[in-house]
């Protein structure tokens, strides 16, 4: 089955068009807070214009405005072809990619900027992927103390390397295309966003005014 994934949760714009494991066509570009703008372009470029039976979206966490972008093109690109939407989790794709390029690695966390001064972290072990613990918005101090001797890899590890700078720490975003080195597990979540973190907003009845 063909698929068309969709990566927008972070600074990247990314999209893959994928035939089972194998990457059809791939386009990631950084783009900070262009996504709206690029995404779909990137899209209508791959080969017939990106269109498949399946559409696979990064859920999140991440960028709030981001991961609604992506979920908003993936909802509505699927209604116009008939197509089945499926999520997948930013950490959990790094991760994947983590581990293909440091496949001796028997551990590592996914760390993202997560705001406010927090990261998203996400520890996994390898072969099977396998998440060692819950998804945690945590301040770099109390990140790092929770990575113990695991490698690290994310947008976030900055945070992290300004406290201690001798860690294994690796600079990355997720790409689309990386979509294909999770397991089938890992790509079955529902089309609704994982923010990681309480929204800052609160209604009145949630601040007892109402």
């Amino acid at each position: 089955m063909t698929t068309l994934v969709i990566e927008t949760a972070t600074a990247a714009c990314s999209v893959a068009l994928l035939r089972g494991r194998e990457v059809i066509a791939s386009a990631h570009e950084v783009v900070g807070r262009g996504h709206a703008e690029r995404l779909v372009p990137m899209i209508g470029a791959l080969p017939g214009q990106g269109r498949a039976p399946r559409i696979l979206v990064d859920v999140g966490p991440g960028s709030f405005t981001g991961v609604r972008v992506g979920l908003a093109a993936a909802l509505g690109l699927a209604i116009g072809w008939k197509a089945e939407v499926r999520g997948y989790s930013s950490l959990a794709v790094l991760a994947a990619a983590g581990f293909a390029g440091h496949p001796e690695s028997p551990a590592l966390a996914a760390i993202l900027e997560g705001g406010h001064g927090e990261v998203f972290m996400q520890s996994f072990t390898a072969s099977p992927l396998t998440p060692e613990g819950p998804l945690q918005s945590l301040l770099p101090a109390a990140a790092l103390a929770a990575l113990g001797q695991r490698a690290a890899i994310g947008s976030g590890v900055g945070h992290l390397a300004a406290l201690d700078p001798a860690r294994a720490l690796i600079e990355a975003l997720p790409r689309a295309e990386d979509a294909r080195l999770l397991p089938d597990t890992f790509t079955s979540l529902p089309a609704r966003p994982i923010y990681g973190r309480a929204p800052d907003a609160k209604t009145l009845a949630e601040r007892g005014l109402a």
